[in-house]
């Protein structure tokens, strides 16, 4: 009982996050903490948020600040489709039909990592509608739902480079590498969006294989243990005829959703391409969260009007309410934590510490390999605080690009550095973005859980994936291997 009372709300620890964000911010104007900005040589001062403009940006922001928090309407729209789909029964089949195939405990954990490292080739969906699933999916299956939920968490954030496919963030990165590389050194290399794939692929399995192993050695025996679940002994239920023919139509639906924007986004017809013709500004990367949720809430109306769940457009909307419960949690966390996110930015605190950090290590008397080992390290601390990969990396290129260019270090070669450090750190910082989200959703499971108790769980995690991923670029490195294309 006395641990409960010590375990602070997640809306109390973003408001006591928003104070130590308010204070520092004062703190900074008073000392006058200031740095340059690496990319554009302007001078970043701290700015008091108790000051008089600080307080009237504050008064004249603080419901946009709300509204405007990019996580909170992906998450309503996402949730809205996986709803759908749960409402209609669609998602409860296809957990069905997995649990009647009595698959055994390490696939199905295995599955779920697998999953959670590919999901950031869709943006950060993993984190909204793979985390809820994965939870279910543990608990069909006889596994704590605990622990699907903490392994589809660490495997979506702190494997976030690492994929067999190109993500969305690629593309970015090497935007970043580029403009740096060109700016600082002339260097004119390869620093395309497939620069680090051979490296990023063979991590994806790598690091499947790490989290499940911590999974199963683990998460589980101690979720077991502590808050141990009763085991079903009843066989799994399976579909009827008519849940099966409303399952077919449902596949058959979305099979021909699928079809619709492959063709609609790589034909000559391509209208969800951008108005260049590439992918990484279109309409396509733009809306693909939207899209995969469209996509659920249509196999869900299919299943639902095939089952005989929906008669009429009432029970469409009955649907559309299935979230409500969870985003009535969400909404009072995510006002104060969107509060803190905007503070911090109006303040410049984070970009200041990132870049004081960076200043603080001197690599150029070390060899290439333990330089980079270092700045991993160093990106791992930074992204505590920053965890935008594309703001960081802004200002860290121009910083350790011609730094290490002088140590025969290629840009490709310190992007990929970078991107170990800054995935591994994303599962333990409360400053992550979706870390709302995730606390509503450990908290339908255990009511008085906060950051803590997550921490608890995934700080483990993130420390061995630093650690090895940090092995496996070593052991890259040292044979001369290629990192990508």
């Amino acid at each position: 009982m006395k641990n409960r009372r010590l375990m602070l709300h997640p809306a109390t620890l973003y408001l006591g996050l928003t104070l130590v964000v308010v204070i520092g911010s004062w703190l900074g104007e008073i000392y006058g903490w200031s740095a340059v900005m690496p990319q554009t040589g302007e001078e970043l001062r701290v700015q008091s948020l108790l000051s008089p403009e600080g307080l009237r940006w504050w008064l004249r922001q603080v419901i946009r600040n709300f509204t405007g928090f990019s996580p909170l309407g992906m998450s309503v729209v996402a949730l809205w489709g996986l709803g759908l789909a749960q409402y209609t029964g669609l998602v409860d089949a296809c957990i069905r039909l997995i649990a009647v195939r009595r698959p055994r405990p390490y696939r199905v954990v295995l599955a779920v990592v697998l999953a959670g490292l590919l999901a950031n080739a869709v943006g950060d969906a993993g984190y909204i509608l793979l985390v809820p699933v994965a939870a279910l999916l543990f608990s069909a299956v006889g596994l704590h739902p605990v622990g699907g939920l903490v392994t589809a968490y660490v495997s979506v954030a702190c494997g976030y480079s690492a994929n067999i496919f190109l993500s969305t963030m690629d593309p970015l990165l090497a935007h970043t590498t580029r403009e740096a590389t060109l700016a600082q050194t002339g260097y004119e290399g390869n620093t395309a969006p497939l620069a680090n794939y051979f490296f990023m692929a063979v991590s994806t399995l790598v690091l499947m294989v790490v989290i499940g192993g911590l999974t199963m050695k683990m998460l589980l025996p101690r979720l077991a243990a502590r808050s141990p679940i009763e085991p079903s002994h009843a066989a799994p239920r399976g579909l009827s005829g008519r849940e099966r023919r409303a399952f077919r139509v449902a596949a058959i639906t979305g099979l021909g959703y699928l079809l619709l924007v492959l063709f609609l986004t790589f034909s000559p017809y391509g209208v969800l391409r951008s108005v260049s013709g590439g992918i990484m500004h279109s309409p396509f990367v733009a809306g693909i969260l939207f899209l995969l949720s469209l996509g659920l809430g249509l196999m869900g109306l299919a299943y639902g009007f095939s089952a005989g769940r929906f008669r009429s457009d009432a029970d469409l909307i009955d649907g559309f309410s299935q979230p409500m419960p969870i985003l009535g949690q969400y909404l009072p966390i995510v006002f104060f934590a969107s509060q803190m996110f905007a503070c911090l930015e109006y303040s410049g605190l984070d970009r200041y510490l990132v870049i004081g950090l960076a200043h603080s290590i001197d690599l150029s008397s070390f060899a290439a390999l333990p330089a980079l080992l270092i700045f991993m390290g160093m990106v791992a601390v930074a992204n505590l605080f920053m965890v935008s990969a594309t703001t960081k990396w802004t200002l860290l290129s121009y910083l350790f690009i011609p730094l290490f260019v002088d140590l025969g270090v290629s840009p490709a070669v310190t992007q990929c550095a970078f991107r170990i450090g800054d995935s591994a750190t994303n599962g333990i910082t409360p400053f992550l973005y979706y870390m709302p989200l995730v606390l509503v959703y450990l908290r339908s499971y255990l009511p008085h859980s906060g950051y803590l108790t997550l921490l608890g769980y995934t700080w483990r995690y993130s420390l061995c994936i630093l650690l090895v991923w940090m092995l496996l670029f070593a052991l890259w490195f040292a044979t001369g291997l290629p990192l990508g294309l």
